[in-house]
């Protein structure tokens, strides 16, 4: 298992280097060229014949061919990752307190952050007010050309059928029909099962689920160099069809997810570390900006570990044995940033598409972008798969996530630095309960 842990961060190390540089410097480039073609084509030859061809016979295709290929492979990743970030506890027979406390703490700051960035979305509606009749037109579009892959993840539940429906039956059938919840769910229960039983075989069997998330990994990352065509194709048909509205709700979109991400760092951070670590923010936030500074220029959790750790044992003199532990299981599993920017995502597109998000909907897009801020991976456009998924089963086209694939690279760095700082603030919490623990005994 240490083996596995080892190549994570060499792997998220490596995602972060020259090779995703160029990646994300082609993705902007078909970005931008998608945009200035579409517009180009809404001012200059709006309905034109021509143009309907290219959209139905090369743009289209080959956008949704990428989603197919992301879609393969996202049940593979979420639920090997998912079993993987469990099993990893596997250290908490030795700090039994501590883990149990650093998995509610997860759960509990992490349903806070999405709720948060849902609360901004819905207050802000960053999307709403595009042309309703264009929006309805791509929106049939897009519902047609993904229906072969999610047609059943759209028949959402509601009340408690859907309550219900989160513990599947049948695993086979429940992945077959890309039902997110319910893999997750059994994703987590085997999870569970790997950490309760430990022996030889059982080590085995996490070393095989390993080697799946390894594989799922690198295919994801075969299939993310075909990004900039793709974004190129999406970035076309959607400036083709909405024209310079598109700009307008770009900037809306950007603006919201800082604002979240602002008020998880500024407002929630500081008022647990106050009141449950007895820690000063303005100290906190000095002495981490070291790794602040690391998670901002990497775009990468795994890939700031060991910035964190040091961090940890030097500025913020935590005990090791707890830093530790909260810092490597916090680089997979409690990622806020990325909850918080799934959630906004979400949101944002199905406002621009016109889609009207029930509560139950709403409840659904919450579980899953806190349990996918659990099972995704800490490297750069780790979300772009679970996004795409979400998106489809609330009846979202998925290919809306050309829309912001473009203005992505400098998000995930502002996520990614939420998500660092996040894991340290949940271990100087957690410290700090320990330590209180110890002096009343």
């Amino acid at each position: 298992m240490n083996q596995g842990n080892s190549q994570v961060p060499e792997m998220a190390a490596g995602s972060s280097g020259n090779g995703h540089g160029r990646l994300q410097f082609y993705i902007l480039i078909g970005f931008v060229a998608g945009l200035v073609a579409g517009l180009a084509a809404y001012s200059f030859a709006p309905g034109a014949g021509w143009l309907e061809q290219v959209v139905t016979y090369v743009t289209n295709p080959i956008g949704q061919i990428f989603l197919r290929l992301l879609f393969m492979l996202v049940i593979p990743l979420l639920f090997s990752a998912l079993v993987v970030g469990i099993a990893e506890m596997g250290e908490i027979r030795a700090l039994k307190n501590v883990g149990i406390r650093t998995l509610v703490y997860t759960v509990v700051v992490s349903s806070i952050a999405v709720i948060v960035s849902l609360l901004a979305v819905n207050l802000l509606q960053p999307g709403a007010g595009v042309n309703p009749a264009a929006a309805r037109d791509l929106l049939a579009q897009g519902s047609e050309s993904a229906a072969g892959i999610l047609e059943k993840t759209g028949a959402a539940k509601a009340g408690i059928d859907a309550v219900i429906g989160i513990v599947p039956s049948n695993i086979v059938s429940a992945m077959s029909s890309n039902d997110i919840l319910a893999v997750m769910f059994f994703a987590l229960f085997f999870g569970i099962g790997l950490l309760l039983v430990q022996t030889r075989r059982t080590e085995v069997l996490k070393d095989a689920i390993e080697g799946v998330f390894e594989v799922s990994m690198k295919l994801i990352g075969f299939v993310v160099r075909l990004a900039p065509l793709a974004i190129f194709c999406f970035m076309f048909n959607l400036a083709a069809q909405f024209g310079w509205d598109l700009l307008i709700k770009l900037a809306a979109y950007v603006g919201v997810v800082l604002l979240a991400l602002a008020i998880q760092m500024f407002g929630v951070f500081p008022l647990l570390l106050k009141f449950l670590a007895r820690k000063s923010p303005v100290a906190f936030y000095r002495e981490t900006r070291e790794a602040s500074v690391m998670a901002f220029s990497t775009a990468s959790s795994n890939a700031t570990l060991p910035t964190a750790l040091r961090v940890a044992d030097t500025e913020l003199k935590l005990p090791p044995r707890i830093a530790r532990f909260v810092l490597t299981i916090g680089a997979t599993a409690n990622q806020n940033g990325t909850a918080m920017f799934e959630g906004v995502t979400v949101l944002f597109l199905a406002q621009f598409f016109g889609v009207d998000l029930s509560l139950g909907d709403q409840v659904f897009v919450m579980l899953v972008c806190i349990l996918a801020g659990i099972g995704t991976a800490g490297v750069p456009a780790g979300s772009l798969p679970v996004i795409a998924l979400i998106l489809g089963g609330v009846g979202v086209p998925p290919e809306g996530i050309g829309l912001i694939v473009g203005v992505d690279r400098f998000l995930d760095m502002c996520r990614t630095t939420l998500n660092v700082v996040g894991d340290l603030v949940a271990a100087t919490v957690i410290s700090g309960m320990d330590d209180g623990k110890e002096s009343a005994a």
